[in-house]
């Protein structure tokens, strides 16, 4: 279970305390559906609707994918893709039997696909190509590009069999376009928005293929979401949720998500998305970013200790690493720390981990901690959804619609008005 820390908090509420009563009231807005954008909650229920045939779609197509392919090109963008790049960069390393997972269709940069070809090289590759619409620009032409290089390599029809497309399950052009050539097909819920889906099929079948063990990560979602129910400020979502509405109303304007595993990155990568297309609208909403500590401690941890002080600092970590290495004794002993010899990085990690705390909220840093058990796929599973109930309940605390995102279309717009203009003056 995900356990909140608030321990360094509690100086900067003054004389307010977290308010579970209104997060109690937002909890119960989330799960009866009666909140603006609960047409967009079916997340709530997905891992137990995962559990029947959409996972052994997801495994039936895992296994084909394993049984002829070295490499999974995985075309998408936000929550497209960021769920399942989390998940492989965070599990894959201790992953046994795991096939390399590349994500392109999130930039439309020339030299990141040119790197990603050569990557690919002469290997075996299949392409899971993620979109509800299928139009959004850069997912659609990266699209183009490795679907080209499929049937380049083997031809019209051995591309075919080698793309997956995860889509609408009714309408849209990928949908269409998968109907029509046959692709083998998985479904993006209707009732599911892109930065909520990773415990689909959107997410699920890249773990897969990854070798990460997606019924373990069902099998644990359906728990956690039980125990998530919890109407009380026992409930760790609740005491993340009101500490940071809390802190919010206390000028704490700017959440840095800090960790001390370098492969949690695009775990804080997802995390951003979330919270950051789900809080940030109508003028308020707390900024979410990130840092990786202790690589950014050499940095950004100027700022962070003496900067302006409206952040507020949570931090994510597991009780125990999967693996041990000692610090070797050095019989020169030139840089002085022979006393750590014997010691375990791990340990030193969390001294240094306890250290920056304690320094950061004498500097006027508030600090959250939340700890997760293992890096496997349980704790995977408890902080995805830890997360996303925090979010519901935050969002419908301050007053927003949690579940959609009317700033994104703005910039569409404009961009592809220019693109259009641009084609035309070209032609």
């Amino acid at each position: 279970m995900i356990k909140v820390d608030l321990s360094g908090t509690y100086e900067f509420f003054g004389e307010h305390s977290p308010d579970y009563a209104a997060a109690a009231t937002a909890h119960r807005t989330l799960e009866e559906g009666n909140g603006p954008g609960a047409e967009f909650t079916g997340w709530l229920s997905l891992p137990e609707k995962m559990a029947g045939a959409e996972l052994k779609s997801v495994l039936s197509a895992s296994e084909k994918i394993r049984s002829h392919s070295e490499v999974l090109v995985v075309v998408g963008i936000g929550g497209s893709y960021l769920g399942a790049r989390a998940a492989t960069e965070l599990l894959g390393p201790v992953c046994k039997d795991r096939r390399e997972v590349l994500f392109v269709g999130n930039n439309l940069s020339a030299d990141y696909l040119n790197g990603i070809e050569e990557r690919l090289g002469e290997r075996d590759f299949s392409v899971n190509v993620i979109s509800k619409s299928g139009t959004t620009l850069e997912p659609a032409l990266s699209f183009r590009v490795f679907k080209s290089l499929l049937e380049k390599k083997y031809g019209p029809q051995g591309a075919k069999s080698r793309i997956f497309a995860t889509t609408d399950p009714v309408s849209g052009a990928l949908r269409t376009m998968a109907n029509e050539e046959e692709y083998f097909t998985l479904t993006v819920p209707g009732d599911v928005g892109g930065r909520y889906s990773v415990l689909s099929a959107v997410g699920l079948l890249p773990m897969s293929v990854a070798g990460i063990d997606v019924s373990k990560v069902t099998e644990v979602a359906i728990e956690q979401m039980r125990r998530l129910d919890l109407r009380s400020p026992e409930n760790p979502a609740w005491q993340y949720a009101a500490a940071r509405r809390l802190l919010y109303d206390r000028g704490k304007i700017i959440e840095i998500m800090a960790y001390y595993e370098p492969d949690f990155r695009y775990m804080a990568e997802w995390w951003k998305q979330l919270f950051g297309e789900s809080e940030g609208k109508n003028g308020i909403g707390l900024f979410p970013a990130s840092v990786e500590f202790t690589a950014d401690l050499h940095s950004m941890g100027q700022f962070i200790q003496d900067g302006p002080r409206n952040l507020l600092e949570t931090v994510v970590s597991f009780e125990k690493s999967n693996t041990s290495y000692k610090v070797p004794f050095d019989l020169l002993n030139a840089d002085g720390f022979n006393y750590l010899a014997g010691r375990d990085f791990d340990r030193v990690n969390k001294t240094v981990a306890e250290a920056v705390k304690s320094a950061h909220i004498s500097g006027g840093v508030p600090n959250i901690g939340i700890s997760a058990g293992e890096r496997n796929e349980t704790g995977f599973a408890e902080l995805i959804c830890f997360f996303e109930v925090a979010c519901g309940v935050s969002g419908y605390m301050s007053g927003v619609n949690p579940f959609d995102q009317p700033g994104v279309e703005a910039y569409k717009k404009n961009m592809f008005k220019l693109l259009s203009e641009t084609a035309e003056h070209n032609a």
